[in-house]
């Protein structure tokens, strides 16, 4: 694996309200995970490779020097030859749950319904940071391909002994282990029936390149699709447990406020409600959800509020706060040559203001939490995508230790990092504890759009020059707010200044999809638009005149070899656009077609096609919905998405006041993988939503002449 050393600061500089929560341990006496499995083989892996890059934090920290070398295990050979894979990540509707399986049964030779993967429950699966950055593949991929080559070569070894002969002319295959001299076979539940061992995984195992891949790399259903589509599946809103009651918050009016008095008499002589009043948190729960929402109703309270700027502030107020005192970050500055130097060397310049606004996650299911209290433990159900982190929330809210709670992950409506934090759970866990029975609460739509984080709003600044031959002279970009993701440009400039300034932010924010290289891509690839049209070349020329990472420009190529790239407008109205760019290990190009009146003011884009290019392939099916997922949520970002806000309180939190992409949307769309097994996988989530904004604003320029620079471009249709 290419992880950084445990003393190394190893997760991403973003700057948000959150913070990332403290290493933790997991340990697990080895006699009682024996017992409790009942025998069978158990692989484990050294706690190095159990750390995934973190994007979700504050200011980064070197890992805790005590964290354990050994950890618990990760893949158990049953006797009946049932395969148990345990990982802390979750499943989000991003179909991990899959491609995890495959990449087991390729490795262990055995068929992929023979595995049953354990996801995101902090009392049976190893520590993992969470589910978030693209590393899921990259990473946890490969642990778990890992202890299934080395599962596979101990029950070789046990075969052979068993049979002694030598290791080298068994065969693994169908979950069997075959001697062909001799025609025996034996199954691996045979081979691990009442046995209890144990075998540590070497860094130098061996495992199946990817063009020998007959598992992984292939269209495989989604496991458990059925349950999905037929409604089978139950995700936390849907859990009952034995005597629970329905939970309710009563909100503050604005953000910041605090509580100076609540009057919960009426609630309270409610039969079967309970209250709970602590700090500035007021809840309710009641035998029903009505009851509930009436019961918060009848309660009184009294709030202090504090003045706020609004979202028709709100760019000038991100350039006018920086935070002060901040240590840049690595990865947040970049300086090489000489800014003054290579504008004096262009024969062209230009320089440009992009803005980003806040915007929603909109998951499709809104945060909600089940907790139950019983002998001291709690245990909570929610979707999130750090148990581990919530695990800690909840200890820190409650003066636990870690092993007095569980939290437990049932597959979750989409998350799209906006399930990073666990206030929902804690507010459940406080609502059961006040009312000694399990309490389940489920956050309203509105309660979604105005008490979960959004995607940083920022400011972005490019100082340019060009040469007469096209090529760049000077590069300086400097980001407020949104972030430092792929803030550096994969265009070669000599002489480059690129920072990232924190800002304090008058609204809560956090991960997004992709985080910052939404707001970075658009930036640096519209304004590597405005410098084509400015040298009067065609904008894909331009690009590549600029670039020789050969990855990305061949993503370019096959985008717009798709597309069908340079030929002339069949309509007028019409434009084209292209942009691309690089972030997690995947590249990514998009060419839009739009269509403009400008008379109108109606935007419509009619086709997006996406290369992609992220290594080996594990699953292409699932890949193509990723990226194309991607591209239709690029498209409100790009087009109509944003939070608008006045005095700390959210004014469109509501789905019929915040516009999302609807079916009359979205446009054609056109998916182009390019594979690369000669290269390790890497993550898939995120980075195909880079290319969409930058592409349909390049296109409408294309069409009308008119630079947009802000995102959304047109909430309320083109203005000319």
């Amino acid at each position: 694996m290419n992880e950084k050393p445990l003393d190394q600061p190893c997760w991403e500089p973003e700057r948000y309200e959150f913070r990332a929560s403290p290493p933790y341990r997991f340990e697990l006496d080895r006699r009682d995970f024996f017992r409790a499995l009942g025998g069978g083989i158990v692989i484990l892996i050294g706690a190095k490779d159990a750390f995934a890059r973190q994007e979700s934090g504050g200011a980064r920290r070197p890992l805790d020097h005590k964290i354990p070398q050994e950890i618990g295990a990760w893949l158990h050979v049953g006797a009946d030859g049932q395969v148990t894979v345990y990982t802390g990540k979750v499943e989000m509707g991003q179909n991990i749950r899959t491609s995890l399986s495959q990449v087991v049964a390729e490795e262990l030779r055995v068929p992929l319904t023979s595995i049953r993967m354990v996801m995101g429950d902090t009392d049976q699966t190893p520590f993992d940071l969470g589910t978030f950055g693209s590393r899921t593949t990259p990473t946890m991929g490969l642990q778990l391909r890992r202890a299934a080559s080395a599962a596979r070569d101990l029950l070789i070894e046990l075969a052979a002994e068993q049979w002694k002969v030598d290791r080298s002319r068994l065969v693994a295959a169908e979950g069997r282990i075959s001697d062909p001299p001799t025609r025996r076979v034996v199954d691996y539940g045979q081979l691990a029936a009442g046995r209890k061992l144990a075998k540590a995984i070497g860094d130098d195992d061996p495992l199946i390149p990817a063009g020998e891949w007959t598992v992984a790399g292939k269209p495989v259903p989604k496991t458990d699709g059925r349950d999905f589509v037929t409604g089978k599946h139950r995700y936390t809103s849907d859990l009952q447990r034995p005597g629970m009651l329905y939970g309710k918050v009563v909100r503050p009016p604005a953000f910041g406020a605090t509580l100076l008095s609540a009057d919960t008499r009426a609630a309270k002589s409610m039969p079967g409600v309970a209250v709970a009043v602590d700090g500035d948190f007021i809840g309710v729960a009641a035998p029903s959800e009505p009851i509930a929402v009436a019961a918060a109703a009848a309660i009184q309270a009294e709030w202090k509020t504090t003045l706020q700027p609004s979202s028709k502030e709100l760019f000038e107020y991100l350039k006018k706060n920086p935070v002060e005192g901040h240590d840049l970050e690595r990865g947040s500055e970049h300086v090489a040559g000489s800014i003054d130097g290579g504008l004096a060397d262009a024969v062209r310049r230009l320089q440009c203001t992009y803005t980003v606004a806040y915007i929603a996650h909109v998951p499709l299911e809104p945060r909600a939490a089940l907790a139950e209290w019983a002998d001291g433990k709690l245990t909570v159900w929610t979707g999130t995508q750090r148990p581990f982190a919530v695990r800690d929330e909840l200890a820190q809210a409650f003066h636990l230790p870690e092993g007095r709670v569980r939290v437990m992950v049932p597959d979750t409506g989409s998350a799209y990092g906006g399930k990073h934090t666990g206030e929902c759970a804690v507010e459940a866990a406080r609502l059961a504890r006040a009312a000694s029975r399990p309490v389940k609460l489920v956050w309203t739509r509105e309660e979604e759009f105005t008490w979960a984080y959004f995607r940083p709003a920022g400011v972005i600044e490019i100082s340019s020059g060009v040469r007469s031959n096209g090529t760049l002279t000077a590069w300086e970009f400097h980001n407020y707010n949104s972030g430092a993701a792929a803030i550096r440009t994969p265009y070669e400039v000599p002489n480059q200044r690129i920072q990232f300034h924190p800002v304090r932010s008058p609204l809560r924010q956090g991960s997004y999809r992709g985080l910052a290289a939404t707001a970075n891509h658009f930036a640096r690839e519209s304004h590597m638009d405005e410098l084509a049209h400015l040298m009067r070349m065609d904008p894909l020329e331009f690009r590549l005149r600029n670039l020789k990472d050969p990855r990305l420009r061949a993503v370019f190529e096959a985008a717009a070899k798709a597309f069908g790239w340079g030929r002339a407008k069949s309509s007028s109205g019409q434009g084209f656009g292209i942009a691309g760019g690089v972030e997690k290990g995947g590249y990514v190009a998009t060419c839009a077609e739009v269509l403009a009146d400008r008379a109108g003011g109606e935007v419509k884009v009619k086709r997006l096609v996406t290369a992609f290019e992220c290594g080996a392939i594990v699953n292409p099916d699932h890949l193509r919905n990723q990226i194309e997922g991607a591209m239709v949520m690029g498209l409100g970002g790009a087009l109509f998405e944003a939070i608008e806000f006045s005095n700390g309180r959210i004014q469109n939190g509501q789905l019929s006041r915040y516009r999302v992409p609807r079916f009359s949307d979205v446009p054609a769309l056109e998916v182009v993988l390019i594979g690369r097994k000669d290269l390790p996988p890497a993550g898939a989530g995120e980075t195909p939503i880079v290319g969409t904004a930058p592409a349909v604003g390049n296109a409408i320029f294309a069409a009308t002449g008119v630079r947009l620079r802000s995102l959304p471009m047109v909430p309320n249709g083109l203005k000319t």
